[in-house]
């Protein structure tokens, strides 16, 4: 039987319970340990940093295999529950039915499911549609009928703003509530006044996305919460600055054929040593065979 008590799911209410909820986005297990060591308390992943670091565009071309595999890999890295997006559901119904399941058992405290059309676009970006409410209300009851813990966290996520309108987003939003929703994430709003409507006229746990570049304006913290909200996520903003650094370190190298002038902007060897707890490992190592110079007992 699942322990609700100290299950991720109910660690990620308790956490937004108290104040606004800042997750940022981690792109893999070493970023969700330096979050972690820095004081957060949840972590996001982004299907957009995911599918940027493969390789490919935010349109659903990840599975959910691909998903699984990193958010093991951070869940497994560190204590902090850990919101995932789980694009469309990975299918209909019968998909996103599964997806929970599997996400649930690889220690993730909740998913958000959106309702666009496959292929799906980032969510800031023209030419995005949606599918009928009445499909999405039915992946979000298949969504809440499959969790094995009252506590695993569906965030339903409308792209209804940019495609319908405003009042469209707000009805939808109210739908899926009703199907069993535990929070909302309204994509691509446009205005502070719009961000403020939608939590007067949604009164439920909202999530605000704050993606750099975006059709949002940049509000901070303080700002959301005054306005009700009770998430946030920067869902890219660590991976843009990493492969801005990236970029230009490998130009640096390109350029001199060496990393001397490099050094001060790197983690050393230590810092990123004691980052992945490497001094434990060894001890927990030499522990197994015993202590150094212990006589081996005669047979």
């Amino acid at each position: 039987m699942t322990n609700t008590i100290s299950s991720p799911g109910r660690r990620l209410r308790e956490a937004w319970a108290k104040e606004l909820l800042i997750l940022p986005g981690v792109f893999n297990a070493l970023a969700a340990k330096m979050a972690e060591t820095i004081g957060f308390r949840a972590l996001y992943l982004s299907g957009g940093a995911l599918s940027a670091s493969t390789g490919v565009p935010d349109i659903g071309l990840l599975t959910l295999p691909e998903f699984l595999m990193q958010v093991q890999s951070i869940t497994q890295a560190c204590s902090l529950p850990l919101l995932s997006d789980a694009d469309t559901g990975f299918g209909e119904s019968v998909n996103v039915e599964r997806a929970v399941r599997l996400f649930e058992l690889h220690g993730v405290a909740g998913i958000h499911l959106e309702d666009q059309v496959l292929p799906k676009r980032c969510g800031h970006l023209s030419g995005k549609q949606v599918i009928d409410t009445e499909a999405m209300v039915a992946k979000l009851r298949a969504a809440v009928a499959a969790k094995r813990d009252p506590d695993f966290v569906i965030v339903a996520r409308t792209d209804a703003r940019s495609v319908l309108g405003f009042d469209a987003a707000v009805a939808r939003a109210h739908r899926y509530l009703e199907a069993g929703a535990d929070a909302i994430f309204p994509e691509a709003l446009e205005s502070v006044d719009e961000f403020a409507r939608f939590a007067q006229e949604v009164p439920a746990p909202l999530l605000a996305n704050m993606t750099e570049f975006g059709r949002s304006p940049s509000l901070d913290a303080r700002t959301l919460q005054d306005l009700g909200y009770k998430m946030v996520i920067f869902p890219l903003t660590a991976f843009r600055v990493a492969m801005k650094a990236a970029q230009k370190t490998l130009e640096n190298l390109y350029r001199c054929g060496h990393a001397r002038d490099l050094l001060p902007e790197m983690l050393t060897r230590a810092e990123l040593y004691d980052l992945l707890g490497y001094t434990e490992y060894e001890a927990r190592d030499r522990a197994y065979f015993g202590f150094p110079g212990q006589p081996e007992s005669s047979p």
